[in-house]
C-alpha cells in the first residue's frame, strides 16, 4: 500500500462529488455523482476500493469521509439526510463548481 494522503477536508465543509462514469468498480454510487453534500466526519484512511478491486499492487491509501446529502437533492423528495462513506478522490470543494 502507499502512504496515506493527508486529509483535505474537515467536518462541516461543503463538498461536491466527482461526476464520472468509470469502466471499473467504484464505491461512489451513480445517484450521488455530481452532488453537493456536507462532511460529517473523517473516519480514517483506507485503501481506495477502486484500486483494490482492480488488484493494484500498491493501492492508494486515502482519507474516507462520512458525507451527508439532502435526500431531495439525490432523489427529488424526502426531508431526511442520506450519509455515504466516500474516499477523498471522489470529492472536490463545493465552491469549485459555482458559476
Amino acid at each position: 500500500m502507499s502512504e496515506p494522503a493527508a486529509a483535505r477536508f474537515a467536518a462541516g465543509e461543503r463538498v461536491r462529488t466527482r461526476a464520472f462514469d468509470p469502466d471499473w468498480h467504484t464505491r461512489l454510487p451513480a445517484y450521488a455523482r455530481g452532488r453537493t453534500g456536507r462532511i460529517v466526519e473523517v473516519t480514517g484512511s483506507w485503501p481506495l476500493a477502486d484500486d483494490v478491486a482492480r488488484r493494484r499492487e500498491r493501492p492508494r491509501v486515502e482519507p474516507v469521509y462520512t458525507v451527508a446529502f439532502a435526500a431531495r437533492d439525490l432523489w427529488g423528495g424526502g426531508d431526511h439526510e442520506v450519509t455515504l462513506d466516500l474516499w477523498q478522490s471522489y470529492l472536490e470543494p463545493a465552491e469549485e463548481h459555482r458559476p
